[in-house]
């Protein structure tokens, strides 16, 4: 089976201290990296491809090391990673080769060519020769026995590349997947057989009315017909609409049908995806209890909500609503109610309670030891509530590295909606309607209701 080696770049030592590589906006380059291979990973292996990730312990020297120990005939290497500079308008993605090797320079422009194909917004800075590199040759293209290549596939420090890179990481990782499977069946003439995965079935009512075909459930998410897209008056343009290929059927993500005014609920006696098209709908954003969804507000709004409540909130807390939509975006659960879930636990960061504002703790975290958690910056303690919030609204893994100190103890996807977390996040059986009459508050105020 051919072999492709993967490294996220940086995450091991290097002269005695830890390489995380640039840090920009409360994230380190090589946070990035790992969350973008652990997406380039297990698409590569459903498709049948023998997919090594490098530990991301290792330094460069080790890593080298650990594939040279394991390579194999016909396997190749890509060690990914982003850029950081000075001039912020600085952005796009490269390729490097090692230097004089035509073979490698066609290999790179394949693997740059796959990655912009997915993503076309991103510009490309061409294929480059590692000789051209700052430090004038680089030891992976050149010490690795397997086909080496180095991507610099984005600038975190260009505000344009960051958020594509955060906002649409399964594109970047079907590019760089697609031109690593091309890459290796050029080298090895041969294309894997794909294991193909078993997805239950489950059924879908429109307007109350059941629907002749079924849908079928892909890590904890509901997925229907692309058929049904026409029917719900869902524009398939957009490319925020994911798609999976099942035994000769494309089907589509529900949640992401949100946008376009689609009422979603979900029968768990019966199993059975509960559709509304937007002609049938009162509230413009679709069913709102949702937690895997997206949010519909803006920051503005968001920001106006806390002052109507505690004209105070903003500061200590200014970019409170920023950190929500972005943080929230990224794992993506709905910002609107991870937003007045935290107006519901903190009192509108008033903190009446146990927790202090100190501790940047906005849904009252427990940290594993019988105390309230306390989080190093306002930006960790909302990805920590954000992904608390995912950890019981789904079985999908998290895109950013775990600052959740009790991710591990839910069960995961056990409240996919807003009122099952009664008795859950909270004894209050009435805790669930508690933020969803903030919500409806937040979308009075918003014109969305």
């Amino acid at each position: 089976m051919a072999q492709i080696f993967i490294s996220a770049g940086h995450g091991g030592i290097e002269n005695g201290v830890k390489d995380t590589g640039a840090r920009v906006a409360g994230t380190t380059e090589a946070q990035e990296m790992i969350a973008l291979r652990d997406l380039v990973v297990p698409e590569l292996r459903s498709r049948g491809y023998n997919v090594l990730s490098v530990p991301d312990d290792l330094s460069l020297a080790r890593s080298i090391d650990w594939i040279n120990a394991r390579n194999k005939a016909g396997a190749i290497a890509i060690e990914i990673h982003a850029e950081s500079f000075a001039n912020q308008a600085t952005r796009g993605a490269t390729v490097y080769h090692i230097a004089g090797n035509r073979d490698r320079r066609d290999q790179a422009e394949l693997i740059l060519l796959s990655l912009l194909k997915e993503v076309p917004e991103l510009p490309s800075r061409g294929v480059l020769s590692d000789a051209s590199a700052p430090t004038g040759r680089l030891a992976f293209c050149r010490q690795t026995l397997p086909p080496a290549l180095v991507a610099e596939i984005a600038y975190l420090t260009n505000p344009q590349d960051f958020a594509l890179l955060t906002q649409r990481r399964r594109n970047f990782a079907i590019g760089l997947a697609n031109g690593l499977a091309a890459w290796s069946r050029a080298v090895t003439g041969r294309t894997p057989t794909p294991t193909t995965p078993e997805f239950p079935p489950i059924n879908i009512e429109i307007n109350g009315g059941e629907y002749d075909e079924k849908g079928i459930i892909v890590s904890g998410n509901a997925y229907i017909p692309i058929d049904l897209a026409e029917l719900l008056s869902v524009d398939l343009s957009t490319d925020e609409i994911r798609r999976v290929r099942y035994r000769g059927v494309v089907y589509i993500k529900a949640v992401d049908l949100k946008p376009f005014s689609v009422g979603i609920g979900w029968d768990a006696n019966t199993r059975t995806l509960q559709l509304k098209p937007a002609s049938a709908l009162k509230i413009c954003p679709g069913t709102i209890d949702l937690i895997m969804s997206h949010g519909s507000t803006t920051e503005v709004t968001l920001s106006n909500f806390l002052r109507t409540e505690n004209k105070s909130a903003l500061e200590t807390f200014p970019d409170i609503a920023e950190l929500y939509r972005q943080e929230a975006t990224t794992e993506g659960v709905d910002y609107d109610i991870a937003f007045c879930q935290m107006c519901v636990e903190t009192d509108f960061l008033r903190f009446p309670g146990l927790v202090r504002s100190v501790q940047n703790n906005f849904a009252g975290l427990a940290d594993g030891s019988g105390n309230f958690a306390t989080f190093p910056s306002a930006r960790i303690g909302v990805r920590a509530h954000i992904q608390h919030l995912k950890a019981y609204a789904s079985t999908e893994p998290l895109a950013r590295p775990q600052v959740d100190p009790r991710f591990d103890f839910v069960k995961r996807g056990s409240a996919p909606l807003v009122g099952q977390l009664s008795n859950l996040w909270e004894a209050d059986p009435l805790y669930g309607d508690r933020i969803i009459a903030r919500l409806n508050e937040l979308y009075q105020l918003a014109g969305l209701l």
